[in-house]
Order: C-alpha cells, then sequence, then structure tokens
C-alpha cells in the first residue's frame, strides 16, 4: 500500500459543485465510494467558506489543497489564508500561469518565479506551502537557455514554492513523468494523478487504470520522494458522468495499491 494519500480534485467533478447543496452532495458521494480526502477547486466561489468548512465536517472529509488563479490570491491574500486555515489546508494552489508569461518565451518564466516565489514566502509565513500546477507548454525547451519551462520554474523559484505536478501533461509534454517526480524530490508533496490513454490523437483523459500511464512506476517513484498526497483529476468527466468516472479511478487504484 503506498504511503501517500489519494485523494478527489473537486474540478473532476465541477458541474456537481455550483451550489451548496451540490458540493455537499458530491463531497459526501466521494467519500461514500471511499474517498476520505480533496482538492477545492471549480466549485462556485460564492459559497461562503464557513459553509464550506461545515460540509467537509459533515462528509467527513478533509481538504489537503485547492486551486485558485493567482490573481484572486494576490488580491485578498489575507482572505486566501484564512479560507485555508478555516478549511484545515495546509496547500493553496494555482492550475497554471497566466498566459502572458506563456508567451513571452523564457523570460516569462523567470518574471513569472519571481512573482510564485513572493507568494510562496507570504504563505510560508502562515504556514502554507504555495504550490505550482503545470501543463504541457511547461515542458517547451527554449533555445537562449537550454531548458524547458519546468527547469526555469525549478531553478529560479524559491524553496518555498512547491510543485503539483500533473503526470498526464508531464507524459503529453513529452517528459518522462517518473523522472520529474524524482527530479522535484524535497518540493512536491503534492502530486496530481491523471490517466493517459494513447491511442487516442490527441492522447484522451480517462479513468486511471484504463489507459497507458506506468502507475506501478508512478506510486515508487512519489513514495520514494516523500508525496503526501495525489489527487486525481480528470478534466473530461463532465463529459459523461463524474461520479462515476471516479468511482472507476478509485476502483482501479485501489487493485493497484493505493491508499485512500
Amino acid at each position: 500500500m503506498t504511503n501517500f494519500q489519494v485523494g478527489a480534485q473537486m474540478y473532476s467533478v465541477r458541474d456537481l459543485t455550483q451550489t451548496a447543496e451540490g458540493l455537499l452532495a458530491a463531497l459526501k458521494a466521494l467519500k461514500a465510494m471511499g474517498y476520505n480526502t480533496c482538492q477545492l477547486s471549480g466549485f462556485n466561489q460564492q459559497i461562503p467558506p464557513e459553509q464550506i468548512a461545515e460540509f467537509l465536517q459533515e462528509a467527513r472529509m478533509t481538504c489537503s489543497a485547492t486551486h485558485f488563479s493567482i490573481d484572486a490570491i494576490e488580491k485578498d491574500f489575507n482572505s486566501v489564508v484564512r479560507k485555508h486555515k478555516l478549511w484545515q489546508c495546509e496547500y493553496p494552489g494555482i492550475g497554471s500561469m497566466p498566459g502572458k508569461y506563456q508567451s513571452s518565451g523564457s523570460a516569462g518564466y523567470f518574471e513569472f518565479a519571481k512573482r510564485a516565489s513572493a507568494l510562496a514566502e507570504r504563505f510560508k509565513e502562515h504556514g502554507l506551502t504555495f504550490i505550482y500546477h503545470n501543463h504541457s507548454f511547461e515542458f517547451e525547451r527554449f533555445a537562449d537557455t537550454g531548458k524547458n519551462g519546468m527547469e526555469l520554474l525549478l531553478e529560479h523559484s524559491s524553496g518555498a514554492l512547491q510543485f503539483e505536478l500533473d503526470v498526464f501533461w508531464a507524459q503529453a509534454g513529452g517528459a518522462n513523468p517518473v523522472d520529474w517526480i524524482r527530479k522535484l524530490k524535497g518540493r512536491m508533496d503534492v502530486v496530481h494523478f491523471k490517466e493517459m490513454n494513447g491511442s487516442h490523437k490527441p492522447p484522451h483523459m480517462t479513468p486511471i487504470g484504463e489507459g497507458n500511464m506506468d502507475w506501478p512506476a508512478i506510486f515508487s517513484a512519489c513514495d520514494e520522494i516523500g508525496v503526501k498526497y495525489a489527487e486525481i483529476e480528470q478534466d473530461n468527466a463532465i463529459e459523461t458522468d463524474s461520479l462515476k468516472c471516479m468511482e472507476a479511478s478509485y476502483k482501479n487504484l485501489v487493485k493497484l495499491g493505493a491508499r485512500f
């Protein structure tokens, strides 16, 4: 059984979380499947944070991480800290860097690394760890540096900033997820598990265990570097039945020895 705990990234069931009643029902449904922790993302942010804390308690679920936009975090930093304390959540995160950095070559990564590092240092003062979630574009290699975007972020950001490697997007970007898990030793407590069916063009997201990712090797690398949480995310689950997709991932990961 894995040392890290697998949880549900709520973005996968965002079709169900746009009302308070729906969010509570989704948390309870995931708990009934066997999930015990989640990442809060993609929900209606007009739902009061105090009510969300009550929902987590009622559903007997913990919140291990979140995703907000970097602009929203900077706009009301103290409120974001308060929410995480209320939810007993240690890992505030962002799902991507703004497009202006993506379109600015290697210089954009240097600039973003400074911005993210400043926030990470502020969060550290409050006992929180800021995490960055990648897509595939970060693995583009730049001629002027000879390095890809993820390497630039890792090398030019504060040690207070951690990464939330998305294994699907790493593989889609031409990188080896297992190698990158090991590269992030000491800088990654939370990882995203997402399955790839590479027989589709472009590669297709599918419930974990129904694709081509090397999960035993991913498990081993995560335990090797001390990952604490692995959040299951399937962006396209809402196109069919999001809860059924999450249940399929749960059942397949249990068979593989994952701890929930």
